[in-house]
């Protein structure tokens, strides 16, 4: 498989299974519902108007600029991919660029869509299509589900600050958008010298 075919199907998988898990769970739970699957792991519908892990920003403005910073990312991140195909670097380098773009295109199509083909999910589940949607183009919510709560309890007392407060690791939301992203940074560091290869110092005769 050439490397083009090899990121175009990283991409097109990547976002539709990306799509389809929110796109479910939006349709098949009222916002705060969800099912226990492990002890440790969880289905949790939330929504977030701002960046990855639930953090706001700026209210509508601050989320229009996000949303068109997205947009502008993804142009340099589809550009850099390109570069990368040419160069013809490690297939591992291909789709973890690959999972990043499709990791940011797909937290676009929530917060650009979403807030005119959903109805609001407070206390019922949302509607495909609905007459009625929830917000504008450009102010959707972004989709979260996935959430570990690997342990939780009382932290001891000596610990500096939060010594014997309830804690819980992993305590953050996210979806499989974000998941993405995080695997092709992590793919980018393992393969960091096929990434961001140094050019070695021609000598001059």
């Amino acid at each position: 498989m050439s490397k083009k075919k090899l990121a175009i199907l990283t991409i097109i998988i990547a976002i539709l299974l990306d799509q389809i898990i929110k796109i479910y769970v939006k349709t098949h739970y009222a916002l705060g519902d969800g099912v226990d699957v492990f002890s440790w792991f969880q289905i949790h519908f939330t929504e977030n108007n701002g960046m990855a892990m639930g953090f706001e920003f700026g209210g509508k403005a601050g989320k229009l600029f996000l949303t068109l910073f997205r947009l502008v990312a993804v142009s340099a991140i589809i550009y850099w991919l390109a570069q990368n195909i040419k160069k013809k670097v490690h297939n591992a380098v291909i789709i973890a660029i690959s999972l990043i773009f499709s990791g940011a295109v797909g937290n676009i199509i929530d917060s650009v869509f979403y807030g005119v083909i959903f109805d609001n999910s407070n206390h019922k589940i949302a509607t495909l299509f609905a007459e009625k949607p929830y917000g504008t183009l450009f102010h959707g919510k972004v989709v979260d589900m996935f959430y570990f709560p690997l342990w939780q309890g009382t932290l001891p007392e000596w610990i500096p600050f939060m010594g014997g407060e309830f804690f819980t690791f992993f305590q953050y939301i996210f979806n499989p958008a974000d998941a993405f992203i995080s695997v092709g940074v992590a793919l980018l560091f393992i393969f960091s010298k096929q990434a961001f290869p140094k050019e070695e110092n021609k000598i001059e005769a």
